[in-house]
Formats: structure tokens, sequence, C-alpha cells
């Protein structure tokens, strides 16, 4: 190969004017064989780049290496912060019972409970009035239903296929 080419294709490349196709010849003179003692100093560049361009990347790569451990760390947090969130609902649940209880009890020491009545005959009169009247509605109630459920069986009877018919 032209030394002066070779020269002329190398100041191109330090000074970054190269094509693709200067560039592998460049390779390829570096490869092939015998160096010129000029050019001596920049083979070992352009042999390096001729071996390592056959090597390749592994399959997993760094970026899916670290995409992989921080989705894993993620899924681990994710798992975390659900419990503790769940214990804290509870907690939080807790306390709104223990506040809702604790306000319902304070009302009702502050309205005590007085009796209607004065005197205990009349009160137990009064009583034995609204028992005798939830008896009263008790019993019409059962007289209705037993007229639903006369009513329900005269309609079985009715929808039930007749033999007698079909012995005619």
């Amino acid at each position: 190969m032209d030394s002066e080419r070779i020269n002329e294709l190398l100041n191109k490349y330090w000074n970054c004017e190269t094509s693709l196709e200067e560039e592998q010849y460049l390779r390829e003179y570096f490869k092939a064989g015998p160096i010129a003692d000029e050019h001596k100093d920049a083979a070992p560049l352009f042999q390096y780049f001729g071996e390592h361009k056959k090597k390749s990347l592994p399959e997993e790569t760094f970026d899916d290496r670290i995409v992989n451990l921080v989705s894993r760390k993620k899924s681990k947090v994710v798992q975390w912060t659900q419990s503790y969130m769940r214990i804290a609902a509870g907690i939080a649940v807790l306390l709104a019972a223990t506040w809702f209880i604790q306000t319902e009890m304070s009302k009702t020491k502050s309205a005590e409970v007085q009796d209607t009545y004065e005197d205990p005959k009349l009160a137990f009169e009064e009583t034995k009035k609204a028992l005798m009247m939830i008896s009263r509605g008790f019993g019409k109630a059962e007289q209705e239903a037993k007229k639903i459920n006369l009513f329900n069986e005269a309609r079985e009877e009715i929808q039930k296929p007749d033999n007698d018919t079909t012995n005619l």
C-alpha cells in the first residue's frame, strides 16, 4: 500500500475528516501485514479496533441488569409500603372507632335518662296498653297470613294437572 496515501489518510483521520470507507482502508492496512516504521505508532489503535469489533455485549446488557435490579427493589418497596399502609389503615380505623365511642358516651353522660312517669303503677299500665296493642297487631297479621296461605293453597290446587279430566 502506498505510504503517501496512508499518511494522507492518517492526517485526515486525526483531523476527524475521514469517511467510513477511508477508515476501513486504514484498518485493513494495519491488519494486513508489514507496517512502515513511520506508521507503527498508530498501528495499535487500528489493531485494537479490529480485535474489539468482533466482541459484542452479552445478552443481558448493563442497562438490562440495572433495570431488573431497580424493578426488584421497587417491588420490594411497594410490598413494604402496602403492608405498612394496611397497618396504618387499621390503626386509623381503631382511632376513629375510639373517638366515636368516646363522643357517644360523653353525649349519653350529659343527657341522663329521665323517667317519664313518676308513678310506677301508671308506667306499668301504660306499658301493658302498648304491649296489648302490639299483640292485637300480631293477631291481625296472623289472620291475614292465614288468608294468604289459603289463597296460595287454592292457587296450587288450580295449577295442578287435573287427572280426573283426562279419564273422561
